[in-house]
């Protein structure tokens, strides 16, 4: 067999379409001597017959030292240059108040950006003066109510947010910590809708006026200037925008500290996760110590103190770890005309989950790897996983190699889905949102109950009641 000429030149044919590439897979994912798919020491087709499917299934050890790795990493590489690093956790990636805990227990802070999860994060233990809060339009209760538990630092988007934040400070007779976000204009090598410092978009304060809103912020009684921050973008592979976000927001933190202190300086993250073999993610370690190198040269060519240094690595720390479950349906060959005039078939894969569980190929064309939950010898064909719901665009992953011998009631596994998939789920078409358990040392758990066709109706007004 060889490479079907309708794949992207990024998927190479396989040697075995059943191998797990370990960067990929969570730590604990193995094949067992059946050839059975188990994570955290359970099956797949244990997990299912347990939980059903879709199921979402996290691997817990593996999250814990995840962010337990960045942690040190960054700790370890700024304690060098004499200064403290803190690593906040992107709670928008996935958080259920277990979650938090975990983070909480690795010494991570949490990044918040709705009430909602503000509350999650204080359900689940997470202590609110190590707690930042992101958002572009934040309403004035979640403002109040941050400055209300003694939120540890409000990231001001805005210049309006600056009066509306010490309104509510003052009000609460209280003096609220607050960065402001700065959009430094670097353009990162990402999706156009995961770039968030590019001039035109709806995040953060331009650069030329961050000397300004500083200003504004330091004239308030009730709120007390922490630095700048920044963040360019998420799934980023290329570090080149990484040294020179954090190079231009020396520049102006440096003009910043000649009229007043400026003890923080938070230079964001987005760090890319590896989702095909065709990635490249970058390890914390080699990050922290770039990072840590431009931060203190900057601060020596200018004659100024180190700030300490908070991170963002994002989805780092939980995507990798994830790993969402399907049952095969419908299997449909579609043989298709190349380029050459000759044909070629394309297999699609039908699923019992989708776009409502994985919005990220829909939106953003992502990439994913999938294996069959048993092992298999037969040649691999080209396949594309789809979902069950009404669009032709619900693809789970677009091209992947799979056995040629999958057939109905195959179990499939898709890789890397613990960030934004449980989080961008969805009812579309009226399908409950899957479970999601946390796997370790042979026993799982429910993290998130699944929805039922009755938890559907139970929101719905018009159902009368039995």
């Amino acid at each position: 067999m060889s490479a079907n000429p309708l794949a992207p030149p990024r998927l190479r044919f396989p040697a075995d379409a059943s191998a797990l590439t370990a960067r990929i897979w969570p730590a604990s994912a193995t094949r067992t001597d059946d050839g059975e798919l188990a994570i955290g020491g359970i099956t797949a087709p244990d997990l299912v017959a347990r939980f059903g499917s879709p199921l979402y299934v996290v691997d817990e050890h593996d999250v814990q030292a995840r962010a337990a790795r960045v942690r040190t990493a960054f700790t370890d590489a700024f304690a060098r240059i004499g200064t403290r690093a803190h690593v906040y956790y992107a709670a928008k990636a996935f958080l259920t108040t277990q979650v938090a805990a975990w983070m909480t227990a690795a010494g991570l802070r949490l990044d918040v950006c709705t009430a909602g999860e503000l509350a999650v994060a204080l359900a689940g233990g997470a202590d609110p003066a190590l707690l930042g809060f992101h958002g572009n339009d934040k309403s004035d209760a979640e403002i109040a109510r941050a400055v209300e538990v003694g939120l540890g630092t409000v990231v001001l988007d805005s210049h309006e947010e600056i009066g509306r934040v010490a309104r509510a400070a003052a009000d609460a007779g209280t003096v609220q910590r607050v960065r402001i976000r700065i959009n430094s204009g670097v353009h990162a090598s990402t999706h156009e809708y995961l770039a968030t410092a590019r001039e035109d978009q709806k995040f953060g304060i331009p650069l030329s006026e961050a000397v300004d809103a500083a200003a504004a912020v330091r004239a308030e009684p009730s709120l007390a200037f922490v630095g700048l921050h920044s963040h360019i973008g998420s799934q980023i592979f290329d570090e080149s925008g990484f040294r020179e976000a954090a190079r231009r927001l020396m520049d102006v933190h440096a003009e910043l500290v000649a009229s007043g202190p400026v003890p923080e300086l938070n230079l964001g993250g987005g760090w890319g996760i590896d989702y095909t073999e065709a990635d490249e993610a970058f390890a914390p370690e080699d990050v922290a110590e770039a990072l840590a190198n431009i931060v203190a040269e900057a601060c020596t060519e200018r004659g100024i103190p180190v700030p300490e240094i908070a991170v963002e690595p994002g989805r780092y720390i939980v995507g990798p770890a994830g790993v969402t479950l399907y049952r095969v349906g419908t299997i449909k060959p579609v043989t298709l005309e190349t380029d050459d005039g000759s044909s070629a078939t394309r297999t699609y894969v039908s699923v019992d989950g989708g776009m409502s569980d994985n919005a990220r190929p829909a939106l953003y064309g992502a990439d994913y790897t999938a294996r069959l939950a048993r092992a298999s010898e037969a040649p691999a064909v080209l396949t594309r996983v789809v979902g069950k719901h009404c669009e032709s665009g619900d693809i789970v992953v677009n091209d992947e190699y799979l056995p040629g011998d999958v057939h109905r009631g195959d179990l499939l596994a898709v890789a890397a889905t613990g960030a934004y998939c449980w989080s961008l789920a969805s009812n579309y078409n009226h399908v409950g949102r899957p479970p999601v358990v946390a796997v370790a040392d042979g026993t799982a758990r429910i993290l998130v109950r699944g929805e039922s066709i009755d938890d559907l109706l139970a929101r719905d007004t018009g159902v009368v009641a039995g």
